[in-house]
């Protein structure tokens, strides 16, 4: 090979070239790491109603590192999507010396029992909430399916005037409401819906036109529904 002059002249080019790239990568590496760069701004957006000013402040100066090329953006924002109220994160640089942060935060919808909350959109979070919200109860799996639920039957039941407060779904995927005024409501596993629109519509036009209290509605009858009133305390019973 060394008595081939075109060969050795290929080789010689390839190395030159080689080492021409390395060079332009280290000074790349070296200017891009320079101080010449630093950040002069994060720009926080979304509708906070949560996350504090304060949070913010701790994320960015405990976890922001480098200049403007060598910010992480990954751990960046996985950082910030460690605040407890955080659903979801973007982070992109803005030349030449600004990091755009948008934030999105979990709207709460309910509580899963009493370990966690629930947002709108079916996913469970851990955060603090002192809000009035209902209580879904279901298996591990049923968190969206209940979130779902609800809406629904909280919109059938609006001819009603009752609020749902407490929704349960069972493992065998059976349900039952509780609202605001104290009746609880066996739906069953069978048309839930179509269930729950007959006795809306016969409870606004029967019991409830005539301020009748229901304790217990039981809407698992093929052809009706039984309902219960209080029982009557025994110095009260004629």
């Amino acid at each position: 090979m060394w008595d081939k002059p075109a060969v050795l002249l290929w080789i010689a080019n390839l190395l030159y070239a080689l080492a021409a790239v390395l060079l332009m990568y280290a000074v790349l590496f070296v200017v891009v790491h320079l101080p010449i760069f630093p950040l002069k701004e994060v720009k926080v957006e979304g509708d906070l109603q949560h996350v504090t000013r304060e949070q913010l402040k701790l994320i960015v100066n405990r976890h922001l590192q480098g200049n403007f090329f060598t910010v992480n953006l990954e751990q960046t924002r996985d950082a910030f999507q460690k605040l407890p109220w955080v659903r979801n994160v973007s982070v992109r640089r803005r030349w030449p010396d600004k990091l755009e942060v948008t934030v999105e935060e979990h709207r709460e919808l309910a509580r899963w029992g009493n370990i966690a909350l629930v947002n709108t959109y079916g996913e469970l979070f851990h955060a603090a909430s002192d809000s009035e919200l209902p209580v879904f109860y279901g298996p591990g799996d049923g968190v969206h399916e209940v979130a779902e639920h609800f809406g629904t039957y909280s919109q059938l039941l609006e001819p009603t005037g009752l609020r749902v407060v407490q929704l349960a779904l069972t493992p065998r995927r059976a349900w039952q409401i509780g609202t605001d005024r104290g009746m609880v409501i066996e739906l069953g596993r069978e048309a839930p819906e179509a269930r729950l629109a007959k006795f809306a519509g016969a409870y606004a036009k029967t019991l409830g036109a005539v301020g009748v209290t229901v304790t217990y509605a039981d809407l698992r009858y093929p052809n009706g529904f039984a309902v219960r009133k209080p029982a009557m305390a025994a110095g009260n019973k004629g």
